[in-house]
C-alpha cells in the first residue's frame, strides 16, 4: 500500500475548509483530522497521523502533532481533555484568549464527538470535534455530510495514487521487455546474416544441373523470409502505445515508483553477470574471424586479420567477449563499401591489451560520439539506407564497463586516403603471469 502521507495540496485544502466550517458555521473550539498510517489497518492497533487542524497559527497551514495508535485516542477522550493533545501555539492571537478560556472548561463542558471516515468499507481515520454545547441533530446531519466529503475525497485520491502506481509498475516493465526483445532480435541479426551469406556462396559454387540448387535456393528463401518477419516485428514493437501520456499528472502529482531501479536490461539473452576469469581471445575470435571472411568474400571487401602468434590471456566473460566482437565486425562490415578493408589487430598498454577493428567506412561524426552508445541512438546513420537498431555499441560498451575494461573510438583512423573510416579497440586487463 502506498504511504498516505503522500497528499495532494487539493485535498489538503479541501479538508482545512471543511473542519473551518465546523467552526465558522456550527461553532466547533476546536478540530482535528487523522488519517490511517496505512489503509488496510482498522483495528485499535491502528497508526494515525495528524493530518489538519482548526484553528492554526496565521504563521503555518498544518499542525503537526505527534502521530499517535487508535486506542489512545480512545483512552484521551473517555477519561481526559482533548486538550492535551493540542498545543499551547495552536491559536492565532485574535482567537488566543477566547481558545484559552475555553479550554480551561473543556474538560467539563466540551462536548466531543469522534466519527470515523469511512468510505467503501474502508476505514481512512477519524475526525475529532468539540464544542461546549451539546450538538442538535440537524448539526450532527450536517457534521455527518463534512465527514462524508473528507473520506470521499481521500478515498477518490488514494485511489487515483494507488491507479498511478499500477501505471508506473506497467509501464516500467513494458519498457523492460521491450529492451529484452530488442536484444533478442539483435542477436538473431548476426547469424541469421552468416547463414544466409554461406547460403549464396554454396548457391554460386553449384553447377546449373546440381540438384541441390532447389535445396540452396530454399535455404536462401527461408532466410530472406526471416529477415523480413525480424524487420517487420521492430516495426510493429516500436508501435506499442506508451503509458507516458496516463502518467502526466501535473505539478502536483505523487512521486513515481521506480520499479525497474536496479535491473539489468542486457542481462536477457545476454550474460548479465558477467565474469573475470582468464580467457584466451583466439578461441573467440578464431570462429568470429572465419564467418566474416565469408562476408568479406560476399561483399567484395578484404579482410586483414593480424592475429599474433602468441596472445596475453586477459580478465573477461567468454559469451561476452564474444557478443561484443561479433557485434563490431558486423558494425564494421554493415558501414564499408564493396572495395574496402576491414582489419583487426593488437595493441599493448601497460597491463592492458587492446584489440581493434578498424574499417574504411563512413567514419563517425564528432556530433554523434558523445552519444554513440546510448540504446538506439544512430545518428547521422538513421538517415541512411542501412539497416540497423542501434544497439549493437550499446550492448557492447555495457558489457565492456562490466568487465573493467574500456572502449575507444578513432575516427577519422587514416586507414584509407578516401575514407574517413572508424576503428574501435577494446581494452581489457591482462591476466597476471
Amino acid at each position: 500500500m502506498p504511504n498516505n502521507h503522500l497528499s495532494s495540496s487539493e485535498f489538503a485544502t479541501l479538508c482545512q475548509s471543511q473542519i473551518k466550517l465546523l467552526s465558522q458555521s456550527l461553532g466547533a473550539v476546536w478540530s482535528v483530522v487523522y488519517l490511517t498510517e496505512k489503509i488496510d489497518e482498522v483495528g485499535t492497533e491502528a497508526q494515525l497521523f495528524p493530518f489538519a487542524i482548526y484553528p492554526v497559527a496565521q504563521n503555518q497551514s498544518f499542525f503537526q502533532l505527534p502521530a499517535i495508535k487508535l486506542a489512545d485516542i480512545w483512552q484521551v477522550m473517555q477519561s481526559q481533555s482533548i486538550a492535551q493533545l493540542l498545543p499551547d501555539n495552536l491559536t492565532d492571537e485574535n482567537t488566543a484568549n477566547s481558545t484559552k478560556a475555553s479550554r480551561q472548561r473543556e474538560s467539563t463542558e466540551t462536548k466531543r464527538l469522534i466519527l470515523p471516515l469511512f468510505h467503501q468499507e474502508t476505514f481512512i481515520g477519524l475526525l475529532i470535534t468539540g464544542r461546549e454545547r451539546d450538538w442538535q441533530p440537524r448539526e450532527l446531519e450536517q457534521i455527518e455530510e463534512i465527514v462524508r466529503t473528507i473520506a470521499i475525497a481521500r478515498f477518490i485520491e488514494l485511489q487515483y495514487h494507488w491507479t498511478r502506481d499500477k501505471l508506473t509498475v506497467q509501464e516500467n516493465l513494458r519498457r523492460i521487455e521491450h529492451d529484452r526483445l530488442d536484444n533478442l532480435l539483435h542477436q538473431l541479426r548476426n547469424p541469421l546474416t552468416a547463414l544466409r551469406t554461406f547460403g549464396k556462396l554454396f548457391l554460386k559454387r553449384l553447377l546449373p544441373d546440381d540438384p541441390n540448387i532447389k535445396l540452396a535456393q530454399s535455404i536462401l528463401a527461408q532466410s530472406d523470409r526471416f529477415q523480413a518477419l525480424l524487420e517487420q516485428f521492430e516495426a510493429e514493437s516500436n508501435k506499442l502505445p506508451s503509458l507516458d501520456s496516463q502518467l502526466s499528472l501535473g505539478q502536483n502529482s505523487f512521486s513515481s515508483l521506480d520499479s525497474d531501479e536496479g535491473i539489468d536490461r542486457s542481462s536477457f539473452l545476454l550474460p548479465g553477470s558477467v565474469t573475470q576469469a582468464p580467457v584466451d581471445l583466439k578461441e573467440i575470435l578464431e570462429p568470429l574471424l572465419n564467418t566474416a571472411s565469408a562476408i568479406a568474400i560476399e561483399r567484395n571487401i578484404t579482410l586483414i586479420d593480424r592475429l599474433p602468434t602468441v596472445i596475453p590471456l586477459v580478465k573477461g566473460d567468454i559469451s561476452a567477449l564474444r557478443e561484443i566482437f561479433n557485434n563490431l565486425l558486423d558494425n564494421a562490415f554493415k558501414y564499408t563499401s564493396s572495395g574496402g578493408q576491414v582489419r583487426l589487430e593488437f595493441k599493448t598498454a601497460p597491463r592492458m591489451l587492446g584489440i581493434a577493428i578498424e574499417d574504411t567506412g563512413s567514419g563517425i561524426p564528432q556530433s554523434d560520439r558523445e552519444r554513440i552508445f546510448e540504446r538506439h541512438y544512430r545518428g547521422v546513420q538513421a538517415q541512411g539506407d542501412i539497416p540497423g537498431t542501434g544497439l549493437g555499441l550499446a550492448i557492447a560498451h555495457e558489457l565492456i564497463v562490466k568487465m573493467r575494461g574500456e572502449i575507444e573510438i578513432i575516427s577519422p583512423n587514416n586507414l584509407s586516403t578516401d575514407s574517413p573510416g572508424t576503428t574501435f579497440i577494446v581494452w581489457l586487463p591482462v591476466t597476471e603471469p
